[in-house]
C-alpha cells in the first residue's frame, strides 16, 4: 500500500489561519510533517492551531510576517529555522480579500494589493527559502491559485490579474530550479465548503452546484489532500502543474 509519509519534513504554510490554511496545516501534520504556522493578524487562531498540531505529536511554531515584504519574510525565516529548521515544503496560501467590482469600479489599490499578495508573495518566498532547498537538493513549493483564473467572470478582474500573474512566476520558477530536485506546483480550488459554511448551513449553493460536473461543491479537505500529495514523494515527477480541485468546473485542455 502506498502511503504519504512527510515525517522528518518541515512545512511552512502562509495564511495558515485562514479557512483553507488551517486544514492544510493539520493535514500536513497528520502525514508527519512539522509545521510553521504563518499569520499576519490573527495570532490567537495561530496559537490554537499550533497547539492542535502539537497534540498530534508534531513540532509546530507560530510566526508573523507580511509576506509581501522581503525584510519581514527574512525575519520569519530566522524564526522558523531556529525552532524547526529550514523548510522542505512551502505552501503559499495567503491572499488579500476585498469586495469584487467591475473593472470600471474596482479601486486601483485592489489591483496593487492582489499583485503584492499573489505575485510578490511567491517571488519573496522563493528568494528567501529556495536557496536552502538548493543546498539540500530537495524542496516542494505549492501555491494556491483559483478556478477563477480560467473563468475570467465579471467582477473578478483584480483577483484574476493577481492569480494569473503568480501562475507565470511559478511556471518560470519550476523551470529554473527543477534541476535541484525542487518541484513547483499550484492547486486551484473551486468554491469550497469550509468550516464557516458548516457553521452557517450554507454548504449547498444551487446556482453554483448545477454547473459543476460532479453536481456539488468540494470541501476544504479536498484541497488539503491535493497539497499533501504534491508535497509527497508520490508527486516527485510533477512540476509546473496547475491542478484544479473543483469537481471539473474548469478543465485545462491540451
Amino acid at each position: 500500500m502506498m502511503k504519504i509519509d512527510l515525517s522528518k519534513k518541515v512545512a511552512l504554510v502562509t495564511g495558515a489561519t485562514g479557512e483553507l490554511g488551517r486544514v492544510i496545516s493539520s493535514s500536513l501534520a497528520v502525514c508527519g510533517a512539522d509545521v510553521a504556522i504563518h499569520y499576519h493578524r490573527n495570532r490567537e487562531r495561530g496559537e490554537a492551531l499550533c497547539n492542535e498540531i502539537k497534540r498530534q505529536g508534531r513540532r509546530a511554531c507560530v510566526v508573523e510576517a507580511d509576506v509581501t515584504q522581503l525584510a519581514s519574510v527574512e525575519a520569519m525565516r530566522e524564526r522558523v529555522e531556529s525552532e524547526l529548521g529550514p523548510p522542505d515544503i512551502l505552501v503559499n496560501t495567503a491572499v488579500i480579500q476585498y469586495t469584487w467590482k467591475s473593472v470600471l469600479a474596482q479601486g486601483l489599490e485592489d489591483y496593487e494589493g492582489q499583485f503584492r499578495s499573489c505575485v510578490l508573495q511567491n517571488v519573496v518566498m522563493a528568494q528567501v527559502f529556495v536557496p536552502a532547498m538548493i543546498r539540500k537538493g530537495y524542496g516542494r513549493i505549492i501555491a494556491l491559485n483559483t478556478e477563477c483564473a480560467m473563468q475570467n467572470q465579471p467582477t473578478q478582474s483584480a483577483y484574476v490579474s493577481g492569480k494569473r500573474g503568480m501562475d507565470g512566476v511559478l511556471r518560470v520558477l519550476a523551470r529554473e530550479i527543477g534541476e535541484h530536485g525542487i518541484t513547483v506546483n499550484q492547486v486551484a480550488p473551486g468554491w469550497m465548503i469550509s468550516e464557516k459554511d458548516r457553521r452557517n448551513g450554507t454548504e449547498r449553493q444551487e446556482f453554483y452546484d448545477k454547473n459543476v460536473p460532479l453536481r456539488h461543491r468540494g470541501v476544504d479537505q479536498d484541497i488539503a489532500n491535493a497539497v499533501v500529495f504534491l508535497a509527497s514523494d508520490l508527486a516527485q515527477f510533477i512540476t509546473g502543474a496547475y491542478v484544479p480541485v473543483c469537481g471539473g468546473n474548469v478543465m485545462p485542455a491540451i
